[in-house]
């Protein structure tokens, strides 16, 4: 069933504009109005305000809100409905055996009535304005923000095209509607869960054109992929962009960046806009400390690859280990993760908050 709202169309909202920083860190009360599986293994969930008649805070496409759930834990999950629409989110949750128990929650124990907190929107996966053409890649549970950009670049008339890649027709979230949204503009690829069989990355992205912006959002295995072939065709870090649902890194690798990166130090923050100066201890990282005293900061993952934590940074040379930041924006060290990035030795960061 599509997106679009049953109470006829979405009202427009270009006079409003949307909330500052601040603002959309605050929870917001929503009631769960709808409830649909989409396939075996995802379940649609519409959300409107517990206040009735209430409109719901602006969000822009790509954008995600963050659901608590009943383990006290949070969890993002991308908004797929028109941003034109004030009057409800719509999302979509994979159940994952393996994840850390926010899809569960959401499948066996959400019902429609519930009230439930959330957060207000935030988008680290934003359209850019500056491409001529977007290339879009989703897998799986991975449209769920492309569907949102194919409403807007729509309205945009800007030029476009989604590759949809999942295992089997059956396995296809949303198919009506991202027919009806892209058109002519989309292509479906089934691979049978064997990927030699899937979309061919190294033929897609062998000739980048000078306005090309490239996004991709889906299974970790698949951004990976994608980001290094653009890197080896020629992409610009910055025309690629990508929206991660977990760590693209195994065990492993992050064993072997922490053996790299030695033991950690303790070392200082000054918080710019109080002047406060406070200390994070070796065992300790920015966001334990920003949260012990107070201070609200906007967090999923604790993991360094949402996004949802990066603060500007004003001062200071940082340890980044993100899977956030591109080398050139590690490089102009104008921004850090929080949850996970620490001060080079010796160094005090200035945090603009």
């Amino acid at each position: 069933m599509p997106t679009s709202s049953p109470n006829g169309p979405a009202r427009p909202h270009r006079n409003r504009q949307p909330a500052p920083r601040k603002e959309r860190m605050a929870d917001i009360k929503v009631k769960v109005s709808r409830i649909e599986a989409l396939t075996p293994d995802i379940k649609m969930f519409e959300f409107v305000a517990a206040e009735d008649g209430a409109e719901l805070p602006l969000f822009e496409a790509g954008a995600h809100i963050d659901v608590h759930t009943g383990a006290g834990v949070r969890r993002s999950y991308s908004l797929a409905n028109d941003p034109d629409e004030t009057t409800r989110y719509v999302t979509a949750v994979l159940h994952e055996l393996k994840g850390g128990g926010g899809s569960r929650w959401m499948h066996a124990s959400v019902k429609e009535g519930d009230v439930l907190t959330v957060t207000a929107p935030s988008n680290q996966f934003p359209l850019t304005d500056e491409a001529g053409f977007h290339l879009l890649i989703g897998g799986g549970i991975g449209i769920t923000p492309l569907l949102a950009m194919g409403y807007a670049l729509a309205r945009r008339e800007e030029d476009y095209h989604l590759y949809y890649c999942t295992r089997s027709p059956e396995a296809t979230a949303f198919v009506d509607e991202v027919k009806t949204v892209f058109g002519d503009r989309v292509t479906f690829i089934h691979d049978g869960g064997n990927v030699t069989k899937g979309i061919d990355l190294k033929e897609l992205l062998a000739e980048p054109t000078e306005d090309a912006h490239l996004y991709v959002c889906g299974p970790a295995g698949l951004i990976k992929a994608a980001r290094e072939t653009a890197g080896g065709a020629g992409w610009p870090e910055d025309r690629v962009h990508f929206e991660l649902f977990a760590s693209t890194r195994s065990d492993e690798e992050k064993a072997e960046a922490a053996a790299a990166a030695g033991a950690d130090e303790s070392f200082e923050i000054e918080l710019a806009q109080s002047g406060l100066t406070l200390t994070v201890p070796a065992d300790k990282t920015i966001l334990d400390v920003l949260m012990e005293n107070g201070i609200p900061v906007m967090y999923t993952c604790e993991d360094g690859w949402c996004g949802n934590c990066q603060i500007p940074l004003l001062g200071g040379k940082a340890d980044h280990r993100d899977e956030v930041l591109t080398d050139e924006e590690k490089e102009e060290n104008s921004k850090i993760q929080v949850c996970i990035s620490r001060a080079r030795p010796g160094e005090k960061l200035i945090l603009d908050i």
